[in-house]
């Protein structure tokens, strides 16, 4: 599939179901209870099969080692953040990102090493779900897909999206990307331990509580950190006594699997 299709596909995935939009003190989640046995799949996947396996990771893995793999996969798939910053017009960043991606790959040693940050140039968060709240378009429903976890429609969009733009999609076959992506999954299963730690600990209803952090977070990129209050807290769900905790194992979380 090349990149007219991907991006044809995104498009199609974000007409298709984008009338209503989901926000964290009104999410719009009509398929609630197919998602939640999705809910249910994932968590026992989570626990049988992710969560052993990224427990080993980190066991015999050293942290400068899983920092390099993280540094690795955030560079690779840095320049869905670029097309995406100069798409909702961002040039500034869109210049900065373009900076940061060349950089850490050539000074970084294929993006192992962040020497970008150092030098000035931040790591921003933009994708096509964010490029199409933008544009206008609304989020269409809440919904949980099958080993990938909480979606809405509008940025299930940026799945075929960050495909199109991902350097491995066109530079690898299939016998280096399957491995590369098991690494993926076990190494971004490792980089959730705290959230998901939060979520048992805090949540009396795990799929709720998955929901809104979801929802908030989602919220919080589209409007670069400043996103309308009203829309924004959930107070029966969460909070001043956690606020910090949730935002700091989210951010991870989600900037990692999302």
């Amino acid at each position: 599939m090349n990149i007219r299709h991907l991006l044809l596909l995104a498009l199609a995935i974000t007409v298709s179901g984008c009338a209503h939009n989901a926000t964290p003190t009104n999410p719009y989640d009509p398929w609630e209870d197919t998602n939640r046995r999705v809910y249910d799949f994932n968590d026992a996947l989570d626990r049988n099969v992710l969560k052993p396996a990224a427990d080993g990771y980190q066991a015999v893995t050293p942290r400068f080692v899983r920092r390099g793999v993280t540094n690795f996969f955030d560079n690779v798939t840095y320049p869905k953040v670029i097309v995406n910053s100069f798409l909702q017009g961002k040039g500034r960043e869109g210049v900065q990102d373009t900076g940061r991606f060349l950089i850490n790959s050539t000074l970084g040693l294929g993006g192992l090493l962040d020497v970008a940050t150092p030098m000035g140039l931040p790591v921003h968060n933009e994708d096509f779900g964010q490029t199409l709240a933008v544009w206008g378009a609304n989020s269409g429903p809440y919904m949980v897909l099958p080993g990938v976890g909480p979606y809405t429609v509008r940025h299930a969009a940026d799945i075929p999206a960050a495909a199109a733009t991902n350097p491995l999609t066109y530079t690898v076959s299939w016998t280096v990307g399957l491995p590369l992506t098991v690494l993926y999954a076990v190494n971004t299963r490792a980089n959730l331990e705290q959230a998901a730690r939060l979520r048992d600990e805090a949540a009396h209803d795990p799929y709720i509580f998955t929901r809104s952090a979801y929802l908030q977070y989602r919220q919080n990129l589209i409007y670069d950190g400043s996103p309308p209050m009203d829309d924004y807290y959930d107070d029966d769900l969460f909070d001043e006594a956690f606020d910090d905790a949730f935002d700091d194992a989210f951010d991870d979380a989600f900037d990692d699997e999302f």
